[in-house]
């Protein structure tokens, strides 16, 4: 009960309050300054940040500041690569922000003192928190994507009043990278043509290792533990490759339980939750190949151009992965398509709490390794 209470506070400030900054704004002079709106997860914003540097280029925005308003989980990523686009960060954990009105106001009226002359908010499922913050900066222009569903969808109306400009987004657009395209190349009414897929200004040394990646951000969405230690036994066994197991601190308890199972070797080495997202990084660029499930990682690989296998299921179906055609450099997506494909990941399916989703359990270690049989 308290933190509906304080939701009930932070839905006013992001509704009321910004209705009346957006006021106040129509009585000051704005600043040549842009804020761009990305506060979703790790492979949304590597699909995204090659479009900072087209913005930044343009012909229009060229003799702005650009200022970002990110998610804390990927911020080493974006001061590695993207300082010399950025003048300002400012990174948010956003599910924590729901019950904290303070910080909401206090963040708020920050980014309102900014005189942004644009905001920009180019996420096609916009969350709630990220709308509103958009709205409390009160730009001259508020640009963002129309949208037909998604979490802020109750507050459509509400929240569409925020915005200058809303962008309609055609149904045969559907990848997520092409969506940025597509936002980027009507925002600027120019062709994005010179980015025909993603990059990471990494330097790739030689290394014949291969990385194995079993976690990803919801457990029900990774191929099931015991299958990962087939194919990396496998490895061990049928390659004289070495092998490196990696993830966050979050995938500590699966890393461990691979290497509990597996006979010692020298070749087998686990940086699970030990390196920084940059050394992820470097580390995929380095390596031969990537497996991986759909996950963050699997967007890296494809933007160093690193081999990557990609596990997966259908919640969002051909929207992160596979990459459509057009792109340069495309993971090799593994999956056994289902009726129910697109679900968004609200599975029909009453299956063990504990167990994958039914799209990933139908994977089978044969047809990866068979994949992974022609790369090595």
């Amino acid at each position: 009960m308290h933190n509906k209470k304080k939701f009930r506070k932070v839905r006013f400030i992001l509704l009321q309050i910004s209705w009346l900054f957006s006021f106040l704004a129509k009585f000051r002079k704005s600043e040549k300054r842009i804020l761009l709106v990305k506060i979703d997860a790790i492979g949304d914003y590597i699909l995204f940040r090659n479009f900072i540097e087209v913005l930044k280029n343009s012909e229009e925005y060229k003799d702005h500041k650009i200022e970002l308003l990110g998610n804390i989980v990927w911020k080493d990523l974006a001061l590695e690569y993207d300082n010399d686009f950025i003048s300002e960060f400012y990174f948010i954990k956003e599910d924590p922000l729901y019950v904290q009105p303070s910080e909401v106001l206090k963040l708020g009226w920050m980014l309102f003192k900014r005189r942004y002359e644009v905001v920009i908010h180019s996420t096609y499922s916009r969350s709630f928190m990220g709308t509103g913050l958009a709205a409390l900066a009160a730009g001259k222009e508020n640009i963002a994507y129309d949208y037909e569903r998604g979490p802020v969808f109750e507050y459509k109306r509400q929240t569409d009043k925020f915005h200058t400009r809303l962008i309609q987004l055609p149904k045969e657009i559907f990848h997520e990278y092409d969506r940025n395209l597509y936002f980027f190349e009507k925002l600027l009414d120019q062709p994005s043509s010179p980015i025909n897929g993603l990059s990471l200004p990494i330097s790739k040394t030689t290394n014949n290792a291969i990385l194995v990646f079993p976690g990803s951000s919801y457990y029900k969405r990774n191929w099931e533990r015991e299958n990962f230690l087939e194919i990396i036994k496998r490895l061990l066994t049928e390659s004289s490759k070495a092998i490196i197991i990696a993830g966050g601190p979050s995938e500590v308890p699966v890393a461990s339980y691979l290497t509990g199972h597996l006979p010692p070797s020298e070749r087998l080495t686990d940086l699970t939750g030990k390196i920084t997202l940059p050394q992820l990084v470097q580390l995929i660029a380095d390596s031969e190949l990537v497996i991986s499930n759909e996950t963050s990682a699997a967007h890296i690989a494809a933007a160093c151009k690193t081999p990557v296998i990609c596990i997966q299921g259908g919640g969002h179906f051909e929207r992160f992965t596979p990459y459509p055609d057009t792109m340069n450099f495309r993971p090799i997506c593994i999956f056994e398509i289902m009726p129910c494909y697109n679900c968004d990941w609200n599975c029909k399916y009453h299956n063990d709490f504990n167990e994958p989703f039914p799209c990933i359990l139908k994977v089978s270690i044969e047809k990866v390794w068979l994949e992974i049989s022609r790369l090595i």
